[in-house]
């Protein structure tokens, strides 16, 4: 009944950019932090950036002053705003909201089914 959807991924040139966002739909109640992570082939998924419901961030020492997170509360989307991209951020990128749902209002992990970013030398 709570789906995260992500879409902007792609292939794109050594320092280019591009933007990712996640949509979170269904029977949400209220959602607390989201954050996005990713996951390179042969690598354990880490942490890119998170933002809270207060707009408060939290970056990847990698991805600092190249990446921008945001979030739209009354849309319910968070946002990835990816600058300078190098081809080590090649990855699966996959959105998480912390949120509860109206069925049992019970705060979860939520995930996206994730997208694929590629960046060319």
């Amino acid at each position: 009944q709570v789906r995260l959807v992500e879409s902007g991924g792609g292939l794109v040139q050594s320092g280019g950019s591009l933007r990712l966002s996640c949509l979170a739909s269904g029977r949400i109640y209220g959602i607390r932090a989201m954050g996005w992570y990713r996951q390179a082939p042969g690598k354990q998924r880490e942490l890119v950036a998170t933002i809270s419901s207060g707009g408060s961030t939290n970056y990847a020492d990698s991805v600092k002053g190249r990446f921008t997170i945001s979030r739209d509360n009354a849309k319910n989307t968070v946002y990835l705003q990816m600058d300078s991209l190098k081809p080590e951020d090649t990855a699966v990128y996959s959105c998480n909201a912390d949120l509860r749902s109206n069925i049992d209002y019970v705060f979860r992990d939520y995930w996206g089914q994730g997208t694929q970013v590629t960046v060319s030398s």
